[in-house]
């Protein structure tokens, strides 16, 4: 990471895992004094290497028992096929997260739903009416023994 000391690491890694701690809480953590450390989370959230704080939400309770990553092969390589696949995703509230990787496909997007049913109608009526889409990989998440995002 560039110019970020071991006091910013310690800063981010205690944001991270917690994202509510008061600046009190969080100098305390790292051992800076109040006004100090908030110089730094300042100057961290200033330079955008904190972009935002966000509540963690249980999706489960929310009705989104079934996390799927699917991997997205496009039938052409253009920027078109591309633009038009990434707004159909935008427009997809199942979809949580889409990226475009490397590799033998193009997308990697992260699916959450009821259960198989809704997964089920979200493939088809979703993914399947994409004409530019050529393959789709589904993997069903049983367990999640490490997640950090927030």
């Amino acid at each position: 990471m560039k110019d970020i000391d071991k006091i910013d690491a310690h800063i981010l890694r205690s944001l991270e895992l917690d994202g509510r701690l008061s600046n009190t809480e969080l100098a305390k953590k790292v051992g800076l004094s109040p006004s100090a450390c908030l110089r730094r989370t300042q100057d961290l959230e200033r330079r955008g290497v904190i972009k935002g704080y966000r509540a963690v939400l249980d999706r489960k309770q929310l009705g989104a028992g079934v996390t799927v990553f699917v991997t997205v092969g496009l039938s052409e390589h253009s920027r078109h096929y591309s633009k038009g696949f990434e707004k159909a995703m935008l427009a997809a509230p199942e979809v949580r997260e889409c990226h475009n990787v490397t590799g033998s496909v193009e997308y990697l997007l992260r699916v959450e739903v009821a259960d198989l049913e809704s997964y089920k109608n979200f493939h088809r009526d979703t993914l399947g009416t994409l004409s530019h889409v050529s393959s789709m990989t589904s993997y069903i998440t049983l367990d999640s023994p490490k997640d950090m995002r927030a």
